[in-house]
């Protein structure tokens, strides 16, 4: 169910969301602000949440762009979820055919975007390895109690590889190169969503909004008096209540982060995380506990956190650098938390992160 309400009704508010990248959308003095108040979206998408802050307008006006972001959600949604058999991946992953499939504009353009992170990665990052994905357990079908088997691993890997996957702009259509290949987007449709709903809002004349999806999170303009959305990292902590690790100011920029802590399973006390290496077609088993990006898109945040924790907290560190991306690092010792930031982290606008 979908919600508008007037946040400078509320006072201080902190709202803590998937992947707890807490949005401190604090709005503690701005209640004097009476001509330019801070409206509240909030509902489901996407099997999670999404939480939008519109600065200006009246109730209204915030309820007709809510009606706007809901409709907006769900065209993504009946593209490119997996979740939905008939949207058009699930479509394109359901065939055999290895003939080019006529998709919308917007479906190509992620997986060209996708196509291409993978081939910068050599494969760290690959929106076919759902085979794996969903053989582990965190794809649509229901949870794993144990492990499975080497067999059932390499027949899954097999079906994996983004080589055999094309995208075309023009017209618009995808093409396998073997039956059996699986696109997963999850990894990067989170954060389209993000920037296809800001782009909304700003088309819609708002002059500043923050929008999150599952703790991904774009911003544009300031809050009343100026002041910057502040966006509150979580420390990669297990259980239901978390500090704060860093807080962080964000203007016309994108935010993602990628973590082991919050989607898992145990097995004889040993943990598998939702992320999976393609090359080994097993969870990562590094102790890197979390990666946030900074980019100018969320599609291009989320898709670069992604890669960044498949790859670890070494190779991903020079990958990063190498390609002046702004990320933090935050890895697990026996006693304490590790941070480690890029040069791009504490200049993130000099690095846009937009062609990885």
């Amino acid at each position: 169910m979908s919600q508008v309400r007037a946040a400078r009704r509320l006072g201080s508010t902190f709202v803590g969301v998937s992947l707890r990248l807490a949005l401190l959308a604090s709005v503690a003095g701005c209640a004097a602000e009476k001509s330019e108040p801070i409206w509240s979206l909030s509902g489901a998408t996407m099997g999670t949440r999404y939480n939008v802050s519109v600065v200006g307008g009246d109730e209204a006006d915030a309820k007709a762009l809510q009606q706007r972001l809901d409709e907006r959600l769900a065209e993504v949604n009946r593209r490119m979820s997996t979740y939905d058999p008939q949207s058009e991946l699930s479509r394109f992953n359901a065939g055999d055919s290895t003939d080019w499939f006529d998709v919308s504009a917007e479906t190509a353009s992620v997986v060209q975007s996708a196509l291409e992170l993978a081939s910068a990665s050599e494969g760290a990052f690959d929106p076919t390895v759902g085979p794996l994905v969903n053989l582990w357990g965190f794809g649509p079908d229901k949870r794993r109690d144990e492990a499975p088997s080497d067999g059932d691993i390499a027949a899954a890997k097999a079906r994996v590889g983004f080589a055999a996957v094309e995208a075309r702009l023009d017209p618009p259509a995808l093409r396998k190169a073997t039956p059996g290949v699986y696109l997963d987007l999850s990894a990067i449709a989170k954060g389209h969503g993000v920037d296809a709903v800001a782009e909304l809002i700003a088309e819609a004349g708002y002059a500043a909004a923050m929008v999150e999806i599952g703790g991904e999170v774009r911003a544009f303009g300031a809050k009343p008096g100026g002041k910057p959305w502040r966006i509150g990292l979580e420390k990669p902590e297990s259980g239901l209540t978390h500090s704060l690790q860093e807080v962080i100011e964000l203007s016309d920029r994108s935010l993602a982060t990628s973590g082991d802590y919050r989607n898992f399973f145990e097995v004889d006390g040993r943990r598998y995380s939702h992320t999976i290496d393609a090359a080994t077609g097993r969870p990562v088993t590094h102790n890197l506990a979390t990666v946030t990006v900074q980019a100018t898109t969320c599609r291009d945040a989320d898709g670069l956190a992604t890669t960044l924790l498949v790859l670890g907290p070494t190779a991903g560190y020079d990958w990063a650098v190498g390609r002046g991306v702004a990320a933090l690092f935050v890895s697990r010792t026996d006693d304490e938390l590790i941070e480690r930031t890029t040069p791009a982290w504490e200049r993130p606008a000099d690095h846009p992160g937009t062609k990885p």
